[in-house]
């Protein structure tokens, strides 16, 4: 005889009242997200230069707009107080790096943060009314990647998007907020454990100096080197691959097709697009080195550029917990420092976060813990060698 299953018991009021709790709380998340939203979008098309990228951009603020006052009616529904809204840090900061490098630059970020949007409304967590808004987030996304890309089917238009969308200041710009992260911490730790030894002021700032040259020349030598013997591999492959273009370009034209095939495109379809390609040898050679190689010849990247950056991201960071000391070792020094120190690894963690995605001031929050405990502990062990040493 066949077991039935019994049925689950009938949610009580409390378990009635968790969920609505739990979709307030989401409503309340996305009521706050639709309007910060909706100011970046603003702030994007007042520093766009493209009048018709403008227009498209206040278009999707004004959808973000609509679909804020949606969560503000379903939480009036629900009997929750409409929460007062403040503009979010993450939206600050990308407004001002979009009035600082302009807003295309900015594009590829919020692409990525749309993208997770479309993720989180279509939660079987969410509240269905915010779930009927995935298409409007899935046009927004596409609407986003469209200005980011080129909606000819050109292959010289598409490579030389790709020239552009890859040689962005996205990389170095990610790289600088890491090299100052580093500098930060590494030095802000060897600081604290000089000051924790009861060091008179000018050796605390010696010992400052000497790590902030120290770690940026390390670092500088070390990306020059790298990136020098990266440069040379990668130039001498796209050399090669040029002579097989020039001797072969049959053959090229062959697998060419073939490496489309394989990405699903039709084979009368693939041979076509392979066609069309080499017969511009810049365009072809560039295709070839992204889809046999991997590589953007246009971003195989500057030794030199990359040394002086790192060196410059790194002494940015290494140099604020000395500034303090430069007048001297006292309880108001230490202070100074360690408060301009904790500004900056908050700023920092908050630079991280337009790249991870994650809550603003739960990233920068992350970065200064992560600072306050090497210096503590860097701290601690140089009060023990102090008092053994009797410095």
């Amino acid at each position: 005889m066949a077991q039935t299953e019994t049925p689950p018991p009938p949610p009580t009021g409390s378990d009635r009242a968790v969920k609505l709790d739990i979709n307030a709380k989401l409503l309340i998340e996305n009521y706050h997200g639709e309007l910060d939203a909706a100011a970046l979008y603003r702030a994007l098309a007042h520093y766009d230069k493209s009048k018709e990228r403008a227009k498209v951009l206040l278009e999707i603020a004004e959808s973000e707009d609509r679909h804020a006052a949606v969560m503000s009616k379903r939480l009036g529904e629900m009997g929750v107080k409409l929460p007062k809204h403040r503009t979010g840090l993450r939206v600050r900061v990308l407004s001002f790096l979009a009035r600082v490098f302009g807003a295309p630059a900015i594009l590829p970020m919020i692409e990525t943060f749309e993208a997770g949007d479309v993720d989180a409304y279509a939660s079987s967590q969410q509240d269905p009314v915010v779930q009927e808004l995935v298409r409007d987030e899935r046009s927004h996304f596409r609407a986003v990647g469209s200005m980011t890309r080129p909606a000819t089917g050109n292959p010289a238009d598409i490579v030389r998007h790709e020239r552009w969308h890859r040689s962005s200041g996205g990389g170095t710009l990610r790289a600088s907020i890491f090299g100052v992260s580093d500098g930060l911490v590494s030095n802000l730790a060897l600081v604290m454990g000089f000051t924790g030894a009861g060091s008179e002021g000018k050796f605390v700032v010696l010992a400052g100096i000497a790590g902030l040259l120290a770690g940026a020349g390390s670092m500088a030598a070390g990306e020059y080197v790298s990136m020098r013997a990266q440069r040379e591999l990668f130039e001498r492959q796209i050399s090669l691959e040029e002579t097989e273009l020039l001797l072969s370009p049959d053959e090229e034209r062959a697998e060419l097709a073939l490496i489309y095939r394989a990405k699903g495109i039709p084979a009368d379809e693939a041979e076509v697009l392979a066609g069309r390609i080499l017969e511009d040898k810049d365009v072809a050679l560039d295709t070839l080195a992204r889809e046999e190689l991997g590589l953007d010849p246009s971003a195989l990247g500057s030794p030199w550029s990359a040394a002086i950056g790192s060196f410059l991201a790194f002494a940015v960071g290494a140099i604020v917990p000395v500034i303090a000391y430069f007048s001297g070792n006292s309880w108001l020094h230490f202070g100074i420092s360690a408060g301009m120190s904790a500004v900056a690894l908050f700023a920092v963690g908050v630079g991280v976060s337009l790249f991870t995605g994650k809550n603003s001031l739960y990233s920068g929050g992350r970065q200064l813990a992560i600072g306050a405990a090497t210096a503590a502990l860097t701290y601690g062990v140089g009060t023990a060698i102090g008092a053994g040493t009797g410095i």
